[in-house]
């Protein structure tokens, strides 16, 4: 990892580098969003959805679908100088549940990437969060040729507390997938923040 200069105090500093997870439903677009802004070829676990997943994984909502993450998705960005996010996307069917402890531990937060023809597919990412304290957002995914919810109304389906943020997302578009990482950070550090000044 290479190391930045700091004029001021003509000492080199590394950037921070933080983990944040990429979660949601099933063939909502986790691997698009890693792959659409991450600066190194993207670590994918792409594997072909063969017959032997019949009956196992509902392919009904994303019929175009032959591959699916197995393990992990894994890209990198810098948002500046001095901060960089590792992403890891999880897989989508509940069978590799199994993955996701080790996947979450040590991460600042979570996006949560959201389908409004599948809403009830992220109640599952937003219940794990929930219950591990983990801090998240919820990206609305654009699909093309589907209708567009008001984020209000998606927020009411979705019955989330009003202080977990809703953004729209197109996980195709590098600048919409890293204004939702900025959102995520800037939420973190605003609850730390809040979180110190309750303290004292």
């Amino acid at each position: 990892m290479s190391a930045l200069y700091d004029r001021t105090t003509s000492t080199t500093v590394a950037p921070v580098s933080v983990k944040i997870v990429i979660s949601g439903g099933f063939g909502v677009g986790k691997t698009t969003f890693v792959g659409s802004i991450s600066e190194i070829e993207p670590l994918l676990t792409e594997a072909d959805m063969t017959d032997e997943s019949v009956g196992v994984d509902n392919r009904d909502p994303v019929p175009g679908k032959v591959t699916t993450t197995v393990a992990l998705d894994f890209g990198r960005i810098s948002l500046d100088e001095t901060l960089r996010l590792y992403l890891f996307g999880t897989p989508g069917q509940d069978r590799y549940a199994f993955l996701w402890d080790d996947l979450v531990e040590g991460a600042l937060g979570a996006v949560v990437l959201l389908d409004t023809q599948r809403i009830e597919d992220c109640f599952p990412a937003i219940d794990y969060f929930e219950e591990h304290r983990v801090p998240f957002l919820v990206a609305v995914n654009h699909f093309q040729d589907t209708r567009q919810f008001e984020l209000a109304e998606v927020r009411e389906a979705l019955g989330v507390d009003d202080l977990v943020p809703l953004v729209p997302c197109d996980a195709r578009r590098r600048d919409s997938v890293k204004g939702v990482l900025v959102a995520l950070t800037e939420e973190v550090l605003a609850r730390r923040l809040a979180e110190q000044a309750a303290v004292f």
